[in-house]
């Protein structure tokens, strides 16, 4: 687990900001990195090599974060250095883009220095790196484009022999720091549940899994010992109790440094001396099929070959006493579409050209329900409805519904436990959203002009336009 340098480019290529950590290579050999990307086909893979060197990298807005290794390292551990070093600059510049690198350059070698000794990951807490490197930052502000400096960097007094590191840092709880205190003390959890699913149009799911995580907030004083409790299936089965509440069986779960793996191997407890603020308790996985909580049914008309008509239905398929939040339906349309037209029962619709799609977005959708939108557009040329089937985009759809999880998982209990004995109020939330939620269009029909499936829909459209 071992980088030879760190290299932050711009979207062209060009270094903004290096550092060299073992000197085992040449940093012109980043000159290769970026033709590498290129080449690759489709969606590039995190890791490329060349020459013997592995590049290690992740994109974020208009930047490239590379680490290059000539060792067999471990590339999940470094591609996890990477998004935390990411989420480092966020916090201390609060938006990442190419001018906050140029304008911030003394501060993030002092951060690259602090998070990598020898090109081992060390230390990654912003809040604690923010007790000892308290050079300012300019924060790009993101409406103005405007740069100012950054606040909330604590100014450090000086010692004699210069400035020490907090003892957070040398403790065995590095991530919180001794004397917190809050007038008020709480705790919110959030049970946060994405997911990615493609279906057929005839209602068969071809994949689908669910992305969770529970993430937190914790204003809590002094340094407290936290204990969370799931409806977990294992931790049931090996107590020998039963319950009439549905158990999740989890996989694939990574907990924040703070969790006692040894006693969650022993016991299933997740107990935890939490960071002070935001922070990602946990995330797992769970490959159970999962039936579309929206439900997209398309029917789509070719008529001559020079228009087309969809009727898109749309179906909340969750219990009746849920709603769903903030939904967005991305219909794809040919990339030549011309004046298209639509009529939604519900909410709003707008071309965009730019996507090659008809975005439908409704605010609010119960459970049980159903609604519908209607459109057509015209094409340059006469096409037969086969041409027209052929390169469909699966339709996209975006929403949140609250207060729901769709594994069932739950949290049976939250105990804060502090030697002051204040007590603390702990607010859980879950929320179920989209992921990757894709369903594929259904083939178009070839309609006469003059048929009653014609003259209906260009009543439907006359009236509505």
């Amino acid at each position: 687990m071992v980088l030879s340098a760190v290299f932050i480019l711009d979207i062209k290529g060009k270094v903004l900001i290096s550092r060299n950590y073992r000197g085992d290579i040449n940093m012109s050999a980043i000159d290769n990195f970026v033709p590498l990307v290129v080449d690759a086909e489709d969606e590039p893979p995190p890791v490329v090599a060349s020459d013997g060197l592995h590049f290690i990298y992740i994109k974020h807005n208009d930047l490239y974060l590379v680490g290059i290794t000539r060792k067999n390292t471990n590339a999940a551990a470094q591609l996890v250095y990477l998004h935390k070093f990411r989420a480092i600059l966020e916090d201390y510049f609060r938006t990442l883009r190419e001018e906050s690198i140029r304008d911030n350059f003394v501060l993030i070698y002092e951060l690259l220095d602090e998070t990598m000794d020898f090109g081992h990951p060390q230390f990654t807490e912003p809040s604690i790196l923010k007790e000892y490197i308290t050079q300012e930052s300019n924060a790009l502000d993101i409406i103005t484009g405007a740069v100012g400096l950054g606040s909330g960097i604590p100014s450090q007094a000086s010692t004699p022999g210069g400035p020490r590191p907090p003892q957070a840092v040398t403790n065995a709880v590095s991530w919180r720091p001794e004397g917190i205190r809050h007038r008020k003390n709480e705790v919110y959890l959030d049970v946060v549940e994405s997911i990615n699913l493609l279906a057929n149009p005839d209602g068969t799911v071809l994949r689908s899994e669910i992305i969770g995580a529970i993430k937190m907030r914790v204003q809590l004083s002094g340094m407290p010992e936290l204990r969370l409790g799931l409806n977990d299936k294992v931790l049931f089965e090996s107590t020998g109790r039963s319950t009439k509440a549905k158990a999740v069986e989890l996989e694939d779960v990574k907990f924040h440094q703070c969790v006692r793996l040894s006693r969650f191997d022993t016991d299933r407890t997740i107990s935890f001396i939490p960071p002070d603020g935001e922070f990602d308790l946990m995330t797992y996985r769970l490959n159970t099929p999962v039936r579309p909580l929206i439900w997209v049914e398309s029917i789509v008309e070719t008529y001559s070959g020079t228009r087309v008509a969809y009727l898109i239905k749309l179906t909340g398929q969750f219990r009746r006493r849920s709603t769903a939040n903030s939904i967005e339906v991305a219909i794809p349309v040919p990339d030549d579409a011309d004046t298209p037209k639509f009529r939604p029962a519900v909410g709003s619709a707008r071309y965009a050209p730019e996507r090659g799609a008809i975005i439908w977005t409704i605010k609010l959708l119960p459970g049980g329900r159903e609604t519908a939108l209607r459109c057509s557009f015209g094409l340059p040329s006469v096409r037969r409805a086969e041409d027209i089937a052929k390169r469909p985009r699966p339709i996209g759809v975006k929403f949140e519904i609250p207060y729901f999880t769709t594994s069932g998982l739950q949290v049976r209990y939250l105990k804060v436990v502090e030697r002051s004995g204040y007590q603390a109020l702990p607010w859980v939330r879950y929320i179920t959203k989209n992921g990757d939620y894709d369903i594929r269009m259904a083939e178009a029909v070839a309609v006469a002009a003059n048929s009653e499936s014609a003259l209906n829909n260009a009543a439907a459209f006359a009236e509505g336009n």
